[in-house]
């Protein structure tokens, strides 16, 4: 067995072999907050993450919050090079409830007989439980440990309300490109960590490319980098455009299905039709494909605009989605594109009409009316017709004229009352001077002097009503 000097001397050695064989992104990692490229909004000079990393003041939880390669973790790695206090590193993907509880145990020695505070960084923190996150609380709480949680997801949907609500949230930015490009000269120049003691030059129209390409993510920038150098034969190593292409031929596109990127990304496309821009609406939608997303999610959200957003300004709306649905289910990828491109295109440059949201005032009145007898005259006539009359008054329209008689059909105490409003667009242009005549036959044969104006829902309500169907529609 090695003695503990012996021990020392392993360790420094496999430090020095690290700083050698690492991954040029990892051996380029800032080691103090002055080196730290990007997020000015938060480690800017004076801001008061920045502020709080120097002085070794924390707070007693922090939630980093930002895509991959803007910095959560080195901002995590500078401040255990910085603080006083015992660092420990987590990674919810790998970690579990006994390893977090072996270092919640070591966190209360060290405070108990050492009172060293320690500081437990915990990437990807979303991917734990609900169980591993309250695991959490009362130690934060009683400040036995300063937590630091890095996530690429929304940490208000994906972090337990009762962490977020103890924890001060910074949103980390994609990196401008001026930021990447000072990224990617460090590296060339740095003597210690880059490649400093070579001889490598990149072409304007390379690093250009590396720049855009890597989308605001230092470590993809940094990657590609090394694998232009250590791809390139020979001693004095030039970049061109075509080995920068070769290093990083397509941008990495930030989405997870099952996160914020996924649904900013469908909403953007859906508003976009919804605002009548096709070609906001094929970027979009060009985007969900590129980065292997479902088309069949699409089609159905596309099925649900055509009767929310579309409706009967153009009719053809749902019979162009629905038919484009069928059309992909029979193609499939890649020839299935096709119709999903074609009901985008149409959807967005159809007349709009929301109409439809009548619904919603019909069920908000049932809600504040509770049980509503229907009317003897609209009464099932084949039950109990002869003894209770159900069905003896009702007239039938098609004996009349245009196939219209101006009876009621709604419970006497909301007669003339109106949900629906026809849009002035496209074919309900028609359908709202149809409407309008009916109406009007129909006020004027039951002696009604007006209409009942029936007050447009607020928009938080309308929302409500929606989550209350989608609640009942999931359950079923």
């Amino acid at each position: 067995m090695r003695d503990m000097r012996s021990q020392d001397l392993f360790d420094h050695a496999l430090n020095e072999r690290f700083v050698v064989e690492a991954p040029l992104a990892a051996r380029m990692r800032p080691k103090k907050i002055s080196e730290f490229e990007g997020q000015e909004h938060i480690v800017g000079e004076g801001r008061l993450l920045r502020r709080a990393i120097e002085s070794d003041r924390l707070f007693s939880s922090i939630i980093l919050w930002g895509p991959p390669g803007t910095g959560k973790t080195t901002l995590a790695m500078i401040i255990a090079n910085t603080t006083a206090s015992a660092f420990e590193n987590l990674s919810a993907v790998l970690a579990g409830k006994a390893e977090l509880r072996r270092i919640l145990d070591a966190a209360e020695e060290r405070r108990k007989y050492q009172g060293q505070r320690t500081i437990l960084f915990v990437d990807e923190v979303h991917r734990w439980n609900k169980a591993q996150q309250d695991a959490l609380l009362p130690h934060v709480e009683q400040g036995m440990i300063t937590l630091i949680g890095a996530t690429t997801e929304n940490p208000y949907f994906e972090v337990i309300g009762a962490l977020v609500s103890r924890s001060r949230v910074f949103q980390l930015r994609p990196l401008q490109d001026d930021e990447v490009e000072r990224i990617i000269r460090v590296a060339l120049t740095d003597e210690q960590r880059g490649y400093g003691m070579r001889s490598v030059t990149i072409a304007s129209d390379a690093m250009a490319h590396l720049v855009r390409v890597a989308g605001g993510d230092a470590r993809n920038a940094l990657n590609a980098l090394e694998l232009a150098v250590d791809s390139t034969p020979g001693d004095t190593i030039h970049i061109t455009l075509e080995i920068a292409q070769e290093s990083i031929q397509r941008r990495a596109v930030l989405y997870d299905k099952d996160g914020d990127a996924h649904y900013d990304t469908i909403s953007a496309y859906i508003k976009s039709v919804r605002g009548s821009d096709p070609d906001a609406a094929l970027f979009w939608l060009a985007k969900m494909l590129y980065a292997g997303d479902d088309p069949r999610f699409i089609l159905r959200r596309l099925l649900i605009l055509a009767s929310e957003d579309i409706g009967l300004a153009d009719p053809m709306g749902l019979v162009v989605a629905s038919a484009a649905t069928q059309a992909f289910q029979f193609i499939g990828l890649p020839e299935g594109i096709y119709p999903l491109v074609e009901a985008t295109l149409y959807l967005s440059t159809a007349p709009k009409s929301n109409s439809a949201g009548a619904y919603f005032k019909a069920f908000k009145s049932i809600e504040e009316q509770g049980a509503v007898d229907v009317p003897d005259h609209l009464k099932d006539p084949n039950r109990d017709a002869a003894a209770l009359g159900h069905g003896a008054e009702y007239d039938y329209p098609h004996e009349h004229a245009a196939h219209f008689v101006g009876q009621g059909y709604l419970p006497d105490s909301m007669l003339g009352t109106y949900f629906y409003h026809p849009s002035k667009l496209g074919y309900e242009q028609e359908v709202a001077d149809r409407l309008d005549r009916w109406r009007r036959a129909q006020r004027q044969a039951l002696e009604l002097e007006d209409f009942i104006e029936v007050p447009d829902l607020p928009e938080s309500e309308i929302q409500s009503l929606k989550r209350h169907h989608t609640r009942d529609r999931n359950s079923a």
